[in-house]
């Protein structure tokens, strides 16, 4: 995001910062296995469940401008969204936002001065990246420390989760934000005693050589797949539980052929996932997804995956090492929008404030 959107914001409404801007960057994800059993307590019902994925150099940014006065304004340069609140006793008061992750973050963080809020995301609409959960730990950052909130990463990890469960009304997985948090390659095992993140040794450059990352447009019912198979599970069907079963079996083994370099067995617990993933509930793929994945097993792709819920958005293809250009054209040629893939070596980044 550039620094003068902030300055032609203030233009326009005549403002006076009243301190530097605070910027924070947080990157997004491409999971690969275990996802949806990283919902609390689902997790708890599969011993050693365990979800791996690898964070994406597709940035969310959140940047907060000191006002002076108590005006507050909200601005989204992605969505082209505004809000504006008199003071904090006005946006404390308010039920709905226009812009609801930093709407909501702000009735938590209290501030006690104006300010211009503007987040950015480099992520497209439902692309299942996890674009929502790394700006809620971009917004988390910059508003903690704009309150003078000194967190552990963990502590905004838990906020950003719990708040983002109240936006959208259903139960939230705990994986999407340690991506955003720490970056690389990660292991995330969800235990009794509580989430550990694992960082998996692994050269960046053989990920980024064997995978293509596609955008298959944004889906019809965003974030209801894992709420359906969600309650499918709590209310005891069994076919359910032992496909959770499986799906935790397979994160494990990945993450072991992850660490030992061992992509033909990564190829096959990729292609079980996706199996398994696709029988839980209808609509998790489409006749698209199938298409493009139909399209790369000829060119070289050797297995993919619905990023998220499914139902459209992201899939990330496991591909013959050297054969990663010619997949791309081929499912892009195929209707979907192939995006850059390269691991965010970091997690959470905030750079110098910049002054006025």
């Amino acid at each position: 995001m550039a620094y003068n959107s902030a300055v032609t914001t203030m233009a326009k409404y005549s403002l006076s910062a009243s301190g530097p801007t605070i910027i924070a960057q947080a990157p997004c994800r491409a999971d690969l296995a275990g996802g949806t059993i990283d919902l609390w307590p689902l997790y708890l019902f599969h011993p050693g469940a365990m979800t791996v994925n690898f964070a994406v150099n597709i940035l969310t940014t959140c940047r907060v401008t000191p006002l002076k006065g108590k005006d507050i304004f909200l601005r989204s340069l992605d969505t082209k969204k505004e809000e504006h609140f008199d003071d904090f006793d006005e946006l404390r008061a308010s039920k709905k936002f226009r812009l609801p992750i930093a709407g909501r973050l702000l009735q938590f963080f209290a501030p006690k001065e104006g300010a211009l809020i503007e987040t950015d995301s480099e992520s497209p609409a439902g692309a299942g990246i996890s674009g929502s959960s790394a700006l809620m730990v971009a917004t988390t950052a910059a508003l903690a420390r704009f309150t003078d909130r000194n967190l552990t990463l963990e502590q905004m990890r838990m906020i950003a989760q719990n708040i983002e469960a109240q936006i959208i009304a259903v139960p939230t997985g705990c994986q999407d934000y340690y991506p955003a948090l720490y970056g690389g390659v990660s292991a995330i095992r969800l235990d009794a005693d509580g989430i550990h993140r694992e960082a998996v040794p692994i050269i960046p450059e053989e990920i980024e050589s064997r995978f293509v990352l596609a955008y298959t447009g944004a889906p019809r019912k965003s974030g209801i797949n894992n709420w359906e198979v969600f309650k499918s599970h709590i209310d005891g069907d069994k076919r359910v539980h032992r496909n959770f079963e499986s799906i935790g079996a397979i994160a494990r083994a990945m993450h072991q052929a992850l660490v030992l370099g061992d992509w033909d067995t990564m190829a096959r617990l990729l292609r079980e996932e996706w199996k398994l993933r696709r029988s839980n509930a209808p609509g998790i793929t489409t006749p698209l997804i199938d298409k493009l994945i139909s399209v790369a097993g000829k060119n070289g792709g050797r297995a993919a995956k619905v990023c998220g819920a499914g139902g459209g958005g992201c899939v990330i293809f496991l591909v013959e090492k050297g054969s990663a250009s010619r997949v791309a054209t081929a499912i892009g040629d195929a209707g979907a929008r192939v995006l850059p893939l390269q691991v965010a070596r970091d997690g959470l980044r905030m750079p110098p404030a910049i002054s006025s």
